[in-house]
């Protein structure tokens, strides 16, 4: 392991046990290293800048909350942006999201061409903010978060084939969003 490496994980360590002994100012720093990468995570999730920043708020307090759970076993980042999935999901379920049970047997759905060389980031999440709730959620779990559709469909309370065709669905949709934005773009 190189020393910055090392010398990052120390860091991290320290960190975490300062917050753990309640220290502002370590909440403060832990706040600031990880408020952009955990509240891009809420806005996969939420459509609404207000509803991200309130589940971003909440699972901050679920971390520093819960840091003594934490004993070091895999990545400090990855038990992070769990909690703030997991906030999510309790914001979209207490808002009650609603899924659209399809027969899968008879979606399908080919191979999306790469689009990332053509659009902006900005570009993307403005497509994926046009998804419904229900497809941009399993969307971004499936694809995003690497949740297994068991995993999804336990944690939506849904069942796994609405999990399967919320994905086929969504992912049609964000290529037909990405397909007439491009053409848009390009003036055609």
């Amino acid at each position: 392991m190189s020393k910055s490496i090392i010398q990052m994980n120390n860091h991290l360590q320290d960190l975490v046990d300062r917050c753990k002994k309640r220290d502002a100012l370590g909440q403060k720093e832990l706040y600031d290293l990880y408020k952009t990468t955990l509240f891009g995570i809420c806005r996969r999730y939420l459509h609404s800048i207000e509803d991200a920043e309130d589940v971003l708020t909440e699972s901050f307090v679920k971390i520093f909350t819960k840091l003594d759970d934490y004993k070091g076993e895999g990545s400090f980042e990855g038990w992070i942006k769990k909690i703030t999935v997991n906030e999510a999901l309790m914001f979209l379920r207490k808002h009650k999201l609603h899924f659209q049970e399809l027969d899968t047997f008879h979606l399908e759905f080919g191979e999306a061409p790469h689009y990332e060389d053509q659009l902006e980031e900005a570009d993307i999440m403005d497509l994926f903010e046009q998804l419904p709730p229900g497809y941009r959620t399993v969307l971004n779990m499936y694809d995003v978060e690497g949740y297994k559709h068991k995993e999804i469909a336990d944690l939506l309370g849904i069942s796994i084939n609405t999990s399967k065709s919320q994905l086929i669905l969504a992912r049609r949709k964000m290529k037909d969003l990405l397909e007439k934005k491009l053409n848009i773009s390009n003036g055609k």
